[in-house]
C-alpha cells in the first residue's frame, strides 16, 4: 500500500457508518464490513489498486488472531460435544442448593462461559435447569434471563474465547494479561447480576407447566463425564496459560523461555481433557465442531480487520484525539466508549471488541493509555449493550427462556447494567487509578 495515502477521517467514517447501517440491515456483517471498507477507502481518496492493497493490509492484520481462534475452537468442541459443559452447571447448582438459586444458576453460566463455551450456548445449556429451578422456588423468567446473561457476561471476559483473544492481540498482549485483567470487572458483573436478579424475582411472567415440556439440552440417552475429568480441559488451559505470567512476576526464566501461547494451550488442554473424559475417538467429531462454530467468527474477523485499516490509514484517529483534546474530556474513556458503540451496532462482543480494537486502538494509546488499561476498558465496553435485537444472541436466549420479543426486551436495560458494573470497574481500576 502507498505509505503517503492518508484517507480522510470522513470517508473513513462514512465507510464505518455504512458497515454498521448494512449490518442493522440484516445483510452478511462480513459482506457489510468489506463493502464499508472498499466504500469509506474509494469517497477518501483511494484509487482501486490503493483500496485493493488496504483490504489486504487489513485482513493480513487479523491473522495471528485468525489463528488462535481455531486453536480456540478446539477447546470449545470438546466443552460443548462431550458433555462437559453440562457436567459442570448442574455440579454448580446442586452444590449451593436452592437456597442460593440465583446464585448458583448465575455462576454456572459464568464458569461455563469462562472456560471456553461461546455464551449463547452457556445459556442454552443452563437454560433447562433454570426453568426447573425457576418453577420450584417461584422465580420470574425475567429474573432468570438476567441471572443467564449477566453471569455469561462475567464469564465472557475473562474466557479464552474469540473476543477475549482479539481484545488481547488487538494490542499485542498474551490472552492470560486480558484474562487476568478482567477477572476483578468480571466479580463486579456477576455481583450485579445476583442483586438484580434477585430483585426482580417476581416481576414478568412465571414459569408455566408448559415451559418445562422438552427441557433437555442434550440426548437423554447421552452420558455425562465425570466432574473431575469435566475439569481436566479448562484446569489445563489456565494453568498453561499462566505460565508465562507467572514466570515475568517471579523471574523464572524456565518458565518465561516457554512462551506458550494460546494458540498451543488450547488445543493441548483440549486433547489432555477428551483422552481424560475417555472420549480419544471422539477427539476428530470435537474439532469438527470447533470448527464449524469459529468460521462465521474467522470470517467476521476479516472483514473487520479490512475496515480496521481503512481507519487506521485515515486521519480520523489524529481528529478525534484533537476533538477530545479540545472538549476536555479524558481521553481514556474513548476506550469504553468505542467498545460500547461497536458491540451496540453489531450486536456482539466479538465484532465491537475487533471493530473497536482495530479502528481506535491508535488514537486511544494516543492518549497514554497503556495497552492492558485499553483492552480491559474495551472488552468490558463490549459487554453492556451486545444483547439487542438486531443480534443472533437475543433471540437465542429467548426461544431458550420461552419468551416472546416484549418479555425478552425487558431485560436489555437490566443486562446493560450488569455490563456496565464491569466496564465501570475496569475504567476506574485502569483507566484513572493506573492498577
Amino acid at each position: 500500500m502507498d505509505s503517503s495515502l492518508v484517507i480522510s477521517w470522513w470517508a473513513a467514517l462514512s465507510g464505518l457508518a455504512i458497515a454498521i447501517i448494512l449490518i442493522l440491515r440484516r445483510l452478511n456483517p462480513v459482506y457489510s464490513l468489506i463493502l464499508g471498507a472498499i466504500i469509506g477507502s474509494l469517497l477518501g481518496g483511494a484509487n482501486l489498486v490503493q483500496t485493493l492493497d488496504i483490504l489486504i493490509k487489513g485482513s493480513q492484520s487479523v491473522m495471528g488472531t485468525v489463528l488462535r481462534v481455531l486453536a480456540a475452537g478446539m477447546l470449545a468442541g470438546v466443552m460443548m460435544e462431550s458433555g462437559a459443559a453440562d457436567t459442570l452447571a448442574r455440579a454448580i447448582v446442586t452444590k449451593l442448593g436452592d437456597r442460593f438459586a440465583i446464585l448458583s444458576l448465575a455462576l454456572a453460566t459464568m464458569v461455563i462461559t469462562a472456560v471456553g463455551v461461546f455464551i449463547p450456548v452457556a445459556v442454552l445449556i443452563v437454560a433447562p435447569i433454570a426453568l426447573e429451578v425457576g418453577k420450584k422456588m417461584h422465580i420470574s423468567k425475567l429474573a432468570l434471563l438476567v441471572a443467564l446473561s449477566g453471569g455469561g457476561k462475567a464469564g465472557n471476559i475473562i474466557s479464552p474465547n474469540p473476543n477475549t483473544i482479539a481484545a488481547a492481540k488487538g494490542f499485542n498482549l498474551e490472552l492470560s494479561q486480558v484474562m487476568i485483567a478482567d477477572f476483578i470487572p468480571a466479580l463486579f458483573a456477576l455481583l450485579a447480576t445476583v442483586i438484580i436478579a434477585s430483585l426482580l424475582k417476581h416481576k414478568g411472567a412465571a414459569i408455566l407447566d408448559a415451559d418445562l415440556e422438552n427441557l433437555t439440552s442434550v440426548p437423554t440417552d447421552k452420558k455425562f463425564p465425570s466432574l473431575k475429568s469435566s475439569l481436566v480441559t479448562p484446569v489445563l488451559a489456565i494453568v498453561l496459560l499462566l505460565l508465562n505470567p507467572i514466570g515475568s512476576i517471579f523471574h523464572i526464566t524456565f518458565l518465561t523461555k516457554l512462551n506458550l501461547d494460546a494458540m498451543y494451550v488450547l488445543p493441548i488442554a483440549a486433547i489432555a481433557g477428551a483422552l481424560a473424559m475417555k472420549q480419544g475417538k471422539q477427539i476428530k467429531s470435537y474439532a469438527k465442531s470447533g470448527i464449524d462454530r469459529m468460521t462465521d467468527v474467522v470470517l467476521i474477523l476479516i472483514g473487520a480487520g479490512t475496515i480496521g485499516a481503512t481507519i487506521t490509514s485515515s486521519n480520523l484517529p489524529a481528529k478525534i484525539i484533537d476533538l477530545i483534546n479540545m472538549g476536555h474530556i479524558s481521553g481514556i474513556l474513548l476506550a469504553p466508549i468505542s467498545g460500547v458503540l461497536m458491540a451496540a451496532a453489531s450486536a456482539s462482543t466479538s465484532t465491537g471488541v475487533i471493530l473497536a480494537t482495530g479502528s481506535f486502538s491508535k488514537a486511544i494509546l494516543g492518549f497514554g493509555v497503556t495497552p492492558l488499561a485499553a483492552a480491559a476498558m474495551i472488552h468490558t465496553g463490549g459487554i453492556v449493550i451486545d444483547q439487542l435485537p438486531h443480534g443472533n444472541y437475543f433471540h437465542v436466549t429467548a426461544n431458550a427462556m420461552h419468551m416472546n420479543i416484549k418479555e425478552r426486551s425487558r431485560a436489555i436495560l437490566y443486562e446493560a447494567i450488569v455490563g456496565a458494573s464491569a466496564m465501570i470497574a475496569a475504567t476506574i481500576m485502569y483507566g484513572f487509578l493506573h492498577l
